[in-house]
């Protein structure tokens, strides 16, 4: 009897002991998880294609710093954007859903202004939801910063809005179109100094040197290589003009392509190649582009050197995209809103903690992919109605398997399907487009007109979106649509008959 009171009274004090034990450890376990969690750097870049480095897109494109990002994490060599335009492909990827979801095809309006996006759960309010710290500066969501009450919804801590910084005194470029104010290139006595972009690295460099409370999520978005292409003479210089390659260019490139293909570009301020070659200003766009290209590329390298001297770099998620590509008079044109290679690939690279060194993946991604893929990374629980997939399985394994493929629309209807060798494009008219890259990578011979191809495209055409929403409230710039029988761009209707060129 004496001896199983002792035992009882034993056990008695193990299980008061356990009981503070968890009391007093469990809230120092929560802090402890909460602090493993890894940070994560989002660097994002306006308007730049695959003329980096590491990509090959261009033989002569020189971008150290991203280079060295892909050498230590995992490049995405076939990854594409969800619109071929700044705000819907920001949209896009910044609530996990695609444009022929949301209905925001055009450069407005913004996402919050429509009924069923305005409460609709973003990437940055995913993680602060989650207990991170956020901060942004630049160009992350589209256009100007919201405004101030609705900042703090959005980021916790706001930094330098994205621009061009100074400018010459006039243009130096007399454009078509109506002479845009931001269609310009070419170079002018500045410094890097007074760039929007160099601020934007300055400000993202001084947070790195005291960093917020972790984990955190900081979102930088540079301007360049966004037009005007405006840099300092350093960077011209690493492209001489008597060396500089200019892109593969096929003349009559788009005689086997639909005329439909014209109506989602039909006019845009961004000049035409015939206009580039009149003038004699293909070579000084290419010119300015890469510089361009070039400078943004040492303020990324500026970022990733400030990680890396804060001692967080071990335990930060870097991720770096571009929401679209560009062309410099591929397919006849300059600037993007096609679906057509040269505006729809774009960097994708992954580094960090659980991200395979060294790697390169050929399989198809998508922007609409990053949403997903930071979730599980940080532990986070996946939200409901994301459109994209993780690619946890590539960043371990960059061989995986993946069944989708990478879908860009713009404008209702109009989709173009990428997988990992073919491209197919269904246009809102039914026409298509099929290149085989493999044998074609400019994307010069159009195949759907082949019979022998029937079931490659039927094959792609499965993963053409089934939900085709007519465009938001407010749409404007840039918007294709169909008023009584007749396509209208931009409320002006399309005469077929009109020089496009």
């Amino acid at each position: 009897m004496a001896m199983n009171l002792r035992l009882s009274r034993a056990m008695s004090v193990v299980v008061t002991l356990l009981m503070i034990a968890c009391c007093t450890v469990s809230p120092s376990r929560a802090d402890d998880a909460a602090a493993d969690r890894p940070n994560v750097l989002i660097i994002a870049i306006d308007d730049l294609n695959d003329w980096v480095g590491c990509l090959d897109g261009h033989p002569q494109a020189q971008t150290p710093h991203m280079d060295r990002l892909a050498a230590r994490g995992t490049l995405f060599t076939n990854a594409h954007c969800q619109s071929p335009l700044c705000n819907p492909s920001r949209t896009s990827l910044l609530t996990g859903r695609r444009p022929s979801t949301t209905g925001v095809y055009g450069l407005a309006p913004w996402f919050r202004t429509v009924d069923d996006l305005e409460d609709i759960v973003t990437l940055p309010q995913h993680f602060r939801q989650n207990g991170y710290t956020t901060l942004t500066t630049g160009k992350i969501y589209h256009g100007g910063y919201p405004p101030r009450p609705q900042r703090q919804d959005e980021f916790d801590v706001w930094g330098p809005r994205a621009g061009v910084g100074v400018r010459p005194k006039q243009k130096l470029v007399t454009t078509p179109a109506g002479n845009h104010p931001l269609v310009d290139w070419g170079t002018f006595p500045h410094r890097d100094e007074d760039k929007g972009d160099w601020k934007v690295a300055s400000w993202a460099v001084e947070q790195l040197e005291t960093p917020p409370e972790e984990p955190f999520l900081m979102a930088v978005g540079f301007f360049l290589p966004h037009v005007p292409c405006y840099a300092t003479q350093e960077w011209f210089d690493l492209y001489p003009n008597e060396s500089l390659q200019l892109p593969p260019i096929l003349r009559d490139d788009r005689a086997d392509t639909p005329e439909f293909s014209w109506y989602l570009h039909w006019m845009l301020p961004e000049p035409r190649l015939s206009w580039l070659e009149e003038t004699n200003q293909l070579k000084p766009l290419v010119r300015a582009y890469l510089a361009s290209i070039s400078f943004v590329d040492s303020q990324v390298g500026r970022v990733l050197d400030a990680l890396e001297a804060s001692g967080k770099a071990d335990n930060t998620i870097v991720v770096l995209w571009s929401d679209h590509g560009f062309h410099l008079g591929e397919k006849e044109i300059s600037g993007k809103n096609s679906l057509w290679e040269e505006s729809t690939r774009v960097p994708l690279i992954f580094a960090g903690p659980g991200v395979s060194e060294g790697a390169v993946c050929a399989r198809p991604a998508e922007l609409l992919d990053i949403y997903p893929t930071l979730v599980e990374m940080t532990g986070g629980s996946q939200r409901d109605g994301l459109e994209g997939h993780s690619l946890v399985p590539q960043l371990k394994d960059a061989q995986a398997e993946r069944k989708w493929p990478a879908i860009t629309t713009h404008n209702v209807g109009n989709h173009g399907i990428r997988s990992e060798h073919w491209r197919y494009i269904r246009y809102a008219d039914g026409s298509e487009e099929l290149y085989d890259l493999r044998s074609d990578p400019n994307e010069w011979k159009n195949l759907a007109g082949n019979p022998k191809y029937a079931d490659v495209i039927r094959e792609h055409a499965a993963f053409l979106p089934s939900v085709n929403r007519q465009p938001v409230p407010g749409s404007a710039h840039r918007v294709l649509v169909k008023e009584d029988g007749q396509w209208v761009w931009e409320g002006k209707p399309i005469d077929p008959a009109e020089k496009w060129e």
